[in-house]
């Protein structure tokens, strides 16, 4: 994965526009080829159960007790920076962001109230009032920390899933507006966003992610829940379960079975499609060392998320350059967040930067996937009590959207700054921790670094070419040095 790889950028053409002057301004448009491989991209994918290393997961979820953050009401925020700073140390040099998730109570009788508090006291109103503190806390401490991918919502019940016992009505509005509140940039997720917290847009994670015994009651309501546009506005996702029911029928037995096995891969892979679901974890754990098991968990990593693939670039240089081009959301859901879309000029030789800036009109949100992926036959029966479901439909590699997915186009007309020479132009998507590119678009025109090279460019000389035949692109597969940067975080 770590050769360099030699590509032709596909088809290549030259063309003449008018400029607003009348005069003939000459445009190189470029087709790069698409890499047609898994990428490990930041907030979606695989997800770990805890934060450890793994091939293609750039997020982690994180169990957090609420005493560890709180113990007495004396404590201060000071107290969840200091946690959070030990718990989450250098996970931005991995390119990782967390899914934090505050639990009171986990299997059997281990709880984990602050020592001022009452267990099991979910109603009361001192509960009430210490709650809505932690959660503003929460809110000062991550919403604007980039470590942080998303959130769940916890608190109530075992393993903060809301059951044993459920949120009352009255404290779901409580607490629903409270996380409302305090989170206005990171996405929040609830674990059955169809019945409970509905005062909220918010995301959902499963449990049992695509369980036999659950695609009716949960995944057929995550589903309608997205034909109203949930999953436009939040992301679903959550975990895969083994241990109850017939999961063996589906699923699969195991995280390897799941990846593994054609039956359980293509199953997974359609329910992604199906409810648009951005990140899973347990599956995470699947054999390593099993070569059917990697092969594909990388079919599962390209569904999961997004994948940006450019369908073209467009450049020229007069006055001024402008840089145009049209991208293709291929993968299962949007991108949540609104990160800057990078046009620079590299020194040929260093591949470092002497001039860049952004696009103004580029909201990558905005680059939707495909629409409504084959329903399941089931999805028509009335009363499911008397059907059993027959899973064909999951296990086919033949599923499709009804709506393609859109082609975007984005434009920009730049003024450079740049001393006279000839420069590779390139495009970038940029964490804006840092403003360093992060993520990467599906092609074979990469440098390591993150950065896509389309062309060159003559400053000076006002000209423009497409990259050389033997220009040499780097393997973005087998790039780790992606990263983003921690600065003051308030």
């Amino acid at each position: 994965m770590m050769e360099k790889l030699k590509v032709f950028s596909s088809v290549i053409i030259c063309f003449l526009l008018l400029s607003a002057s009348g005069r003939k301004e000459k445009f190189i448009t470029v087709k790069p080829a698409e890499y047609v491989h898994a990428l490990r991209n930041p907030l979606k994918g695989f997800t770990t159960r805890g934060i450890s290393n793994h091939p293609w997961a750039t997020t982690a979820q994180t169990y957090i007790q609420w005493n560890e953050l709180e113990n007495n009401e004396s404590d201060s925020i000071d107290r969840i920076k200091e946690f959070c700073d030990r718990k989450w140390h250098g996970i931005e040099d991995n390119n990782v962001k967390v899914i934090p998730r505050v639990y009171l109570h986990w299997s059997g009788d281990r709880r984990y109230w602050p020592e001022d508090m009452q267990e099991d006291d979910y109603t009361s109103k001192q509960f009430q009032e210490r709650v809505v503190r932690l959660i503003k806390r929460l809110g000062e401490c991550w919403d604007n920390d980039p470590r942080v991918a998303f959130i769940e919502m916890g608190i109530f019940g075992q393993w903060g899933e809301h059951h044993s016992p459920s949120p009352t009505e009255e404290m779901q509005k409580l607490v629903g507006d409270a996380f409302a509140e305090a989170f206005k940039n990171k996405k929040v997720s609830v674990r059955h966003n169809w019945e409970e917290f509905t005062a909220q847009p918010f995301g959902v994670y499963w449990d049992s992610w695509a369980h036999y015994d659950q695609m009716w009651p949960h995944g057929n309501s995550i589903r309608q829940m997205n034909n109203e546009g949930r999953y436009l506005e939040n992301y679903v996702g959550g975990e895969v379960a083994y241990d109850w029911g017939n999961g063996d029928i589906q699923p699969g037995l195991s995280p390897t079975a799941s990846v593994a096995e054609e039956v359980h891969r293509n199953f997974v892979i359609n329910s992604i499609r199906w409810l648009h679901c951005t990140q899973l974890r347990w599956i995470d754990d699947y054999d390593r060392n099993n070569e059917e098991a990697v092969k594909g968990a990388a079919e599962i990593q390209k569904a999961f998320g997004y994948r940006f693939v450019p369908d073209e670039v467009r450049f020229s240089l007069s006055d001024s350059l402008k840089v145009e081009f049209e991208v293709t959301n291929t993968g299962s859901a949007p991108f949540y967040y609104n990160w800057p879309v990078e046009v620079a000029l590299l020194d040929a030789e260093t591949h470092k930067p002497v001039w860049k800036t952004t696009f103004s009109n580029a909201d990558i949100r905005n680059w939707l996937p495909g629409e409504n992926w084959t329903d399941p036959d089931w999805i028509a029966v009335e009363d499911w009590s008397e059907y059993t479901p027959d899973m064909n439909w999951l296990t086919s590699g033949s599923c499709s959207w009804e709506k393609p997915p859109k082609i975007n186009t984005v434009k920009g007309n730049f003024k450079v700054n740049a001393p006279e020479g000839t420069y590779i132009l390139s495009l970038a998507i940029l964490d804006p921790a840092g403003n360093v590119p992060s993520l990467r678009f599906a092609t074979v025109n990469y440098l390591n670094g993150g950065r896509h090279p389309v062309g060159l460019i003559v400053v000076g000389k006002k000209q423009c070419y497409p990259l050389p035949t033997d220009f040499t692109f780097d393997d973005p597969g087998g790039d780790n040095s992606l990263h983003y940067v921690l600065l003051n975080i308030e």
